[in-house]
């Protein structure tokens, strides 16, 4: 079979990471996770294998999140990850010099790890590499029109930090980032178990409460909980934990209070014919964080505003990747369907 070059988009986020090609669609999507020998420093599993293990691993094993609080955390996990994916290119018979790839990441990571990841890319075999703030491709993949001569504001909720921008012509007119959003939501819920009901659980136990009984609703009539499993710590045995809905809703309360100071920052610092527009058109809420129970109605209080809740929150920002792939992030083209 003869190879033949693709458009890649690939959304390296926190928590997943997923790859579009062009002719194919979303054919990769699982968590940013990489394992190690800890002797050899060999890589072991990634994406659902190495988060199969997370929380249960031995002195033997280093379970590494390459991507934290927005930023690359661990380079050669970042650099594993990477490979993992073009192996499953290898495997839809790409050729990788006559491909282009297009790698979106959150806004704070640096321009030494953006370069290390195209020379990555480069050493791979794919020369035509270019890099992308997410929060530009999720307005896109949200069904925001940003290269109209409109102003456009969106609140990205990632897994490391929460990205704030307003888009006209193109590109980011103002931005802001704060690192606040899912993972610190995890750690905040572990802390409180540990502080008020001194029961020690796991990320991934706290990432099921918050998925579960999660919410900024004001108002619980019909208030859920939740049962966690953990170990007690003043016995030191394992035990269990009945959390209720307005517990994590108060811990989310308190979250997002940094998030919408933010926002408001942001919506100072915006020009006045696009402060005009956000507030005719509203502010697009995308990431994981737009599905958390009563978020629109917490932000349309709190800010003042219209909110929109994207219809593909998880997706948006590798859907957004194939009308970059297409004018190569231009601002002055618009990329047609």
């Amino acid at each position: 079979m003869v190879k033949k070059g693709y458009k890649i988009g690939v959304d390296l986020g926190t928590v997943n990471t997923l790859v579009y090609i062009n002719g194919h669609g979303l054919i990769f999507n699982e968590p940013s996770c990489v394992a190690f020998d800890r002797r050899t420093n060999n890589c072991i599993a990634i994406g659902h294998n190495a988060y199969a293990m997370m929380g249960k691993e031995h002195h033997l094993v280093k379970i590494s999140k390459p991507l934290e609080g927005g930023v690359i955390a661990d380079l050669d996990g970042a650099k594993e990850l990477m490979k993992h994916v073009f192996t499953k290119l290898v495997d839809i018979n790409v050729d990788f010099k006559n491909s282009t790839l297009l790698i979106c990441c959150p806004s704070e990571v640096s321009s030494i790890e953006r370069a290390a990841i195209r020379d990555l890319s480069n050493n791979l075999g794919i020369k035509d590499v270019f890099v992308e703030e997410e929060v530009k491709a999720g307005a896109i993949g949200a069904g925001l029109d940003i290269f109209a001569p409109i102003g456009s504001m969106i609140i990205d909720i990632g897994g490391g930090s929460t990205d704030i921008g307003v888009l006209a012509l193109g590109d980011l007119v103002v931005s802001e980032s704060i690192r606040v959003a899912g993972r610190y939501l995890d750690n905040q819920i572990i802390k409180y178990c540990k502080m008020r009901h001194g029961m020690a659980i796991g990320s991934r136990s706290a990432e099921k409460v918050k998925l579960e009984i999660g919410t900024l609703r004001r108002d619980l009539p019909n208030e859920k909980e939740y049962t966690v499993s953990g170990r007690n710590i003043k016995t030191g045995l394992p035990g269990r934990l009945v959390l209720k809905q307005s517990e994590i809703r108060d811990i989310f309360v308190k979250a997002f209070e940094g998030i919408t100071i933010t926002t408001f920052k942001v919506l100072q610092q915006t020009p006045p014919e696009l402060a005009a527009d956000i507030f005719e058109n509203g502010i697009m809420i995308n990431g994981g964080g737009a599905l958390i129970d009563g978020i629109k109605e917490y932000f349309e209080e709190a800010i003042g505003l219209k909110m929109k809740i994207s219809l593909n929150p998880l997706t948006a920002i590798v859907d957004g990747t194939k009308y970059l792939l297409k004018n190569r992030g231009n601002y002055l083209i618009k990329p047609l369907d």
